[in-house]
């Protein structure tokens, strides 16, 4: 597979199957991804694997306690044109996809929930960033973060990234004997793709050349 080839078929799985993911194999595609860049090679990801046994300990753990306030702003608080509309349309597109209609609010909450199960993966991680860091470092989490997705593509292995996971920071650090110098960015779930439950049948759209590039 071509990185082009990684690039077109990564896609955010919401329902996966219990397909067991080696955490040799993670452990392999955490090292690569580490040569992602970052400004003065800071590096300042830190990464907490959760699988077998600890998945299991976890989903137990993390029932049993409520969300809380985001640790940040997952959106901007009034997110305008044309950002707000891509948005809409995604989260249109997924609750279409499984039968939920725009007034099922029961429905649409049950759905948001599943992201506190990693959709149903076998694996997942949590990025954490130090907080003395600013915004150019949150930038290499995402460079690192999007490394590891194509890699993971490479090796047959599907991703979902999840900022919903910011309101359970604090549950997530106790769990993680995470110190207090980090915070919380997102966790991914990780594993095999369900490709016959509807809701991997979406595909987001992408904005046009003209759209979001000027050339000078």
């Amino acid at each position: 597979m071509d990185v082009a080839e990684a690039v077109n078929r990564r896609k955010s799985v919401r329902a996966f199957l219990p397909d067991a993911v080696d955490n040799d194999v993670l452990s392999e595609l955490l090292v690569t991804a580490s040569r992602s860049p970052s400004g003065g090679n800071v590096q300042p990801w830190r990464i907490y694997v959760v699988n077998g046994d600890a998945m299991t300990r976890f989903r137990t753990f993390i029932a049993e306690r409520p969300p809380g306030a985001p640790a940040y702003d997952i959106y901007p608080p009034s997110l305008h044109e044309p950002y707000r509309s891509s948005r809409y349309k995604l989260g249109e597109q997924m609750y279409e996809s499984i039968g939920v209609g725009r007034d099922n609010k029961a429905g649409r909450f049950a759905q948001f929930a599943k992201n506190l199960d990693f959709f149903g993966a076998p694996a997942a991680l949590f990025c954490f960033i130090d907080r003395a860091m600013g915004p150019p470092q949150w930038s290499d989490l995402g460079m690192f973060l999007q490394t590891f997705m194509l890699l993971a593509q490479e090796a047959g292995i599907d991703t979902c990234s999840q900022e919903a996971w910011a309101v359970h920071e604090p549950a997530v650090m106790e769990f993680g004997g995470v110190p207090d110098e980090l915070r919380l960015f997102c966790g991914m779930a990780i594993g095999r793709a369900d490709w016959d439950h509807p809701i991997n049948s979406v595909e987001s759209e992408r904005e046009p050349l003209d759209v979001f590039a000027t050339f000078l």
